[in-house]
């Protein structure tokens, strides 16, 4: 296989700076190559097969846009409690704790307050969504 300028580099912006997703996006993005672009992997292919993998332009999943979505949608932007989104999703709290929450968290969209998590202006914005008047800021905003 090989690489164009740029291709990598998406894929390096894309994995939340975790070399485990790096690998795994690099292995995907690696076979629709070969598939789909006879094994030249430009920007272009890149983009594609991120899209297909459900991974948006700042490299979340279709996970961490279920738990955004759901505090929004259930919770009024927030705030809740970690166990409440976990129940609502049906997923475990120990995966939303220790594999979505740090990123979303690192990149500004949630807020961590005693009362629970809240999303913000960014995240709103991230979604094509207009945050409500009472939206939490974030440290970024």
């Amino acid at each position: 296989m090989t690489a164009e300028a740029g291709a990598l580099e998406l894929l390096a912006e894309r994995s939340r700076g975790t070399p485990r997703i790096a690998n795994r996006l690099l292995r995907r993005v690696r076979d629709f190559a070969q598939v789909r672009a006879a094994g030249r992997l430009s920007p272009e292919v890149a983009e594609q097969a991120l899209t297909i993998e459900g991974i948006d332009t700042v490299g979340l999943d279709q996970l961490d846009r279920q738990v955004l979505k759901t505090i929004i949608d259930y919770y009024a932007g927030g705030p809740v409690g970690i166990e409440a989104i976990a129940a609502t999703l049906n997923e475990e709290t120990d995966t939303l704790v220790d594999v979505v929450e740090p990123f979303l968290l690192k990149i500004g969209f949630v807020n961590r307050t005693k009362r629970g998590r809240c999303v913000t202006h960014r995240a709103y914005k991230h979604l094509g969504l207009e945050p409500p008047a009472g939206a939490a800021p974030g440290l970024f905003d």
